[in-house]
């Protein structure tokens, strides 16, 4: 049997005094801890999701500036084709018009000559055709 005397009331008071102190030195300072953590691993998690946020916002404001860029480069590309076509276009039209002109000199210039050698020829028509009357017929006509 157990005798329940006074001993019994002086381990309560130990075992009381015990998880008081087990939990002023030891718990309270894990639990602080844990909690400490808890709030840290929390503010991390936080910091992470905000990161991430604005990591995907700047990925999207980079994309989309280089849509941009494309878009305004392939514009500049097309007006620096239509004004380089404009240009060749000038150039082959100029160059035309200067083969024109030379070409209208030049005809000019054979239209000119031949009627210079035609009225040459036709002063020594005379002289060509006796020459040849002569040796034809073998006698002076």
């Amino acid at each position: 049997m157990v005798n329940v005397d006074g001993s019994i009331f002086i381990q309560i008071v130990n075992f009381l005094f015990l998880i008081w102190i087990l939990n002023v030195i030891l718990y309270k300072p894990v639990r602080n801890v844990l909690l400490q953590r808890k709030g840290k691993i929390a503010g991390l998690e936080n910091d992470i999701g905000t990161c991430s946020e604005e990591s995907k916002k700047k990925k999207e404001a980079f994309s989309s500036g280089i849509k941009e860029a494309r878009t305004e480069g392939l514009k500049e590309k097309n007006a620096l084709l239509a004004a380089a076509a404009n240009e060749e276009k000038e150039m082959i039209r100029k160059i035309n018009e200067k083969a024109a002109a030379e070409m209208s000199a030049l005809r000019e210039k054979i239209a000119k000559d031949a009627d210079e050698v035609r009225a040459s020829l036709l002063k020594e028509v005379d002289v060509f055709a006796k020459d040849i009357g002569l040796k034809i017929l073998g006698r002076v006509v």
